[in-house]
């Protein structure tokens, strides 16, 4: 195992993960834990933290991708940061063994105090073909792909004659009704309008959308007549609900059954199938010593430290969608744990951070309590439905809902920057439009430069002068040049005759 990366020695907060929790937490702690004299370390594979709630309008083409992610680098100035995942942590020892991201050797790194935020992972099932069709909607470059993928099968599907081809092409189908799998297929939806719009060789019946859920209704976060509205809504936009309905095979066709006789439903094809069927903690966790719960989430008290049955763990810490939190509002889920989403996500890093530098000069440590605000969501421009949980319980839908959801995202993205960035982009596309123009070729980049940089096909060679074709033509065309001559010298000698006058003979 190589060591040969240079860590700072000094007393290490190891931050695992830097989405929601990995973010605030090294935000908050960065410059206490450096003016005590240690340091806070985060290591994740990427260099950025994604707004996942904004991952549906990076796909519908409203928000531009790079500001719906926040820069480690730019904001963590006074954090020690790794590019790479953690495989594996002994507490016992408080080590923990890093893989760098650019395939070098693995090492180990010290800490004094270990902070898991390794987040979710989309969650999926053994079904045929899903692996090599389906997309999920979890990480900004999903996002990106999906966006492209939408407008390429229109602009594809426009030049297809072939009808079976072209319902192929022009099919879209979103696997999970909860709030991702909504905000996702609306947002295509309404992306597929605008782009169907701009080319006069397809038409907007043509363009099927399909929406595939197990259970028997969608959005467990809004109230059961909210959520009829919004199938109702789906509907009245020609997007296919079916509920009560899973994926049963993938491969070539899409084979969907119904549930819970498992009976054959519908079957078709598609090009673009796009999975949003529920998320898992982050699978490292299984490569450490810490307690989990049944569904592999890290064991926690309220005041968010790991605890076994053998009590509190030292020094470790957890929050957000890797740990099973304790709802102390008892509106959680039906395990008594907080419900895994953006809205506990930063307000569980917070607390985090203050209880992990409150244990640093032994003072009391506060519970978690946070009482859900409610639940928004945008269905494309000017579309939504929101439960707002402020003086009551406020349901609203359309318009307004579309408001809330943008005013309350548009706030709750970290730092400053990001907020003006997606603020002012939304201004500008309010005056602007949405942006339909697809971006080729992303996951070939130097295709275009390698074509020019190959030498082209040297052409056939022309005929070698002196064949034996050639030489015949050539002396057939100096003997009509040759006759030519003399028929000319002729006319010139009789003209020459009749010009001499009689008298001179």
């Amino acid at each position: 195992m190589a060591s040969s990366l240079q860590l700072q020695d000094r007393p290490r907060v190891l931050v695992v993960g830097g989405g929601y929790v990995g973010l605030y937490v090294a935000l908050k702690l960065q410059k206490k834990i450096a003016n005590a004299g240690g340091i806070v370390t985060l290591v994740d594979p990427l260099p950025y933290m994604t707004y996942q709630p904004f991952l549906p309008e990076v796909a519908g083409g409203n928000i531009e991708a790079r500001h719906a992610v926040v820069s480690h680098r730019q904001h963590l100035k006074q954090t020690e940061l790794i590019q790479g995942r953690v495989t594996s942590i002994d507490h016992a020892n408080r080590t923990a063994v890093v893989a760098p991201s650019d395939g070098g050797d693995t090492f180990e790194i010290p800490y004094f105090d270990v902070v898991l935020a390794a987040g979710a992972i989309t969650r999926t099932f053994p079904i045929k073909g899903l692996a090599d069709k389906g997309i999920g909607l979890k990480t900004i470059e999903e996002a990106v792909a999906l966006r492209n993928k939408v407008l390429e099968r229109i602009e594809t599907g426009s030049l297809m004659t072939d009808p079976v081809e072209r319902a192929r092409a022009l099919t879209f189908v979103v696997v999970g009704g909860g709030f991702a799998g909504i905000e996702c297929i609306t947002e295509m939806e309404d992306l597929a309008r605008a782009a169907v719009k701009n080319n006069p060789r397809v038409k907007q019946e043509e363009v099927r959308f399909v929406l595939v859920e197990a259970m028997g209704r969608i959005m467990p976060e809004v109230t059961a007549p909210q959520a009829e509205w919004v199938v109702e809504h789906l509907r009245s936009r020609s997007i296919e609900v079916l509920l009560n309905t899973s994926l049963d095979n993938a491969e070539g066709s899409l084979k969907l059954i119904n549930l819970p006789d498992k009976s054959p439903a519908q079957e078709f094809e598609t090009d673009t199938l796009v999975w949003t069927a529920g998320v898992q903690a982050n699978p490292m966790v299984r490569s450490t010593d810490f307690p989990l719960e049944p569904r592999g989430r890290v064991r926690v008290l309220a005041d968010l430290r790991i605890s076994g049955d053998e009590g509190i763990i030292e020094n470790a810490w957890a929050a957000g969608d890797v740990a099973a939190v304790p709802d102390l509002t008892g509106s959680g889920l039906p395990d008594g744990t907080c419900v895994p989403n953006a809205q506990h996500a930063l307000r569980q890093a917070k607390r985090l951070a203050k209880n992990l530098w409150a244990s640093r000069w032994d003072k009391p440590l506060k519970d978690y309590k946070h009482k859900n605000l409610g639940a928004v969501a945008g269905f494309g421009e000017w579309k939504g439905v929101a439960n707002i949980n402020l003086v009551g319980r406020i349901g609203l839908k359309g318009p307004l809902a579309w408001l809330a959801h943008r005013g309350y995202h548009g706030m709750a993205i970290p730092t400053v920057e990001r907020k003006i960035r997606v603020i002012s982009g939304w201004i500008w596309a309010f005056f602007l439009g949405r942006d339909t123009t697809q971006l080729m070729d992303l996951d070939n980049p130097r295709g275009a430069f390698v074509a020019a940089a190959t030498p082209a096909p040297k052409p056939a060679a022309a005929p070698v002068a002196g064949t034996p074709a050639d030489t015949a033509k050539n002396d057939t065309a100096k003997n009509d040049t040759a006759k030519n001559d003399t028929a000319k010298n002729d006319t010139a000698k009789n003209n020459t005759k009749e010009a001499v006058p009689a008298d001179s003979k």
